[in-house]
């Protein structure tokens, strides 16, 4: 199960630098002037969890296999994108393909390296992509509801449930909000996620600081973190510089190397981090002398569907899952001490899977 998060800003904000530290690789070429990324690039990242060392050290497991998540590098958009600006409808239909937004907004200021509008100002940044993708939004859904509302004038019922969840979000739009204000309620929720409308995606805003401002952030950034309060969005700050510089050193000298910028950990591990929640995503862990692997599913995912992260037959055969909660494991220094201590427990179909859990599933060839 892949999950994707785009990263999107203006021209020269540093999305290039960000993606080249989190990827480790200089896959993605930054260069000081607008759409030097073409091709969206994709990298694979670990999702930090200490938990899983923890559950290496006690098992004793030969192979340690984090859980990942994807970042897509997409070109800066500008004014006019979702008119083809600046081979701006190429960008936006990749945006459509990512499950999240992280939009890096530029913090700080810099006289060699150009600012495509003219000046540091993150608000008007973050409001000139969000208008991009409003503007194409409405264009989507108006070009759709043309022949949709044609078909719910005859009666045709699941017609008029669409168009009214269309014209829901359409209403928004025009009011020069983002569609994922529209209040939706739990039967709506399949059709609305299948409109995939860019401004209904989950955004995480990301303040690119100088390196001076990483630990403590700047004026710019106290801006966009006020910005987000009000959006009830998430949001970080980082020097992309810092990170790309981390990111060249061997482990062992990293956590050095930022205690000297007064930094507890790596920007990128929180950028990573977030993103994972934004996704509203929980991990299980299986573990064993063999190895100890972390696995990923969403936020409510029963135990069936969780298994079949691991295999499809492991879906379709489910008996139980032998499930011992993350704490117990560690208090009862494995497996073996919790079934002592009678902390694994038998879940069936309906089990929730807890973040967490450690998990060894039972299945029906």
């Amino acid at each position: 199960m892949g999950f994707k998060c785009g990263i999107v800003g203006l021209p020269n904000v540093g999305k290039s630098t960000l993606f080249n530290a989190l990827t480790e690789t200089a896959a993605a070429q930054a260069a000081n002037y607008p759409f030097c990324t073409i091709e969206p690039n994709i990298g694979d990242v670990a999702v930090p969890d200490p938990r899983l060392n923890q559950l290496v050290e006690i098992a004793k497991s030969k192979e340690t296999i984090p859980t990942r998540l994807s970042f897509v590098d997409i070109a800066g958009l500008v004014r006019g994108a979702s008119k083809g600006e600046g081979l701006g409808n190429k960008f936006l239909a990749t945006i459509r393909e990512v499950d999240a937004i992280v939009h890096v907004l530029r913090c700080f200021e810099d006289t060699d390296i150009t600012h495509v509008e003219g000046n540091v100002d993150p608000l008007r940044d973050a409001e000139i992509i969000e208008t991009e993708l409003m503007l194409s939004d409405m264009e989507s859904l108006e070009k759709r509801l043309v022949s949709l509302e044609k078909k719910a004038r005859t009666g045709e019922k699941e017609a008029k449930f669409l168009a009214g969840l269309m014209n829901k979000a359409l209403a928004l739009l025009i009011d020069g909000k983002p569609a994922r204000l529209a209040d939706i309620s739990d039967d709506e929720r399949r059709a609305w996620n299948e409109l995939n409308l860019l401004t209904t995606k989950p955004i995480l805003y990301v303040c690119n600081v100088e390196e001076e401002a990483a630990a403590t952030g700047n004026e710019f950034s106290q801006m966009v973190v006020a910005k987000a309060q009000q959006e009830n969005a998430a949001v970080i700050v980082v020097s992309a510089a810092i990170e790309e510089e981390v990111a060249q050193l061997a482990k062992e000298e990293r956590s050095e190397f930022l205690e000297t910028l007064g930094l507890e950990e790596a920007g990128l591990d929180r950028l990573i981090r977030a993103g994972y929640d934004l996704l509203e995503l929980i991990t299980y862990f299986t573990v064993g002398p063999k190895e100890a692997r972390a696995w990923t599913v969403r936020e409510g995912t029963k135990a069936p569907k969780a298994a079949g992260t691991i295999h499809t037959d492991f879906e379709k055969g489910f008996i139980r899952a032998e499930t011992i909660a993350f704490d117990e494991f560690i208090k009862n220094n494995g497996e073996n001490g919790a079934k002592e201590a009678g902390k694994m427990r038998l879940e069936g179909k309906e089990y929730i899977v807890e973040d967490g859990d450690v998990m060894h599933f039972r299945f029906a060839n």
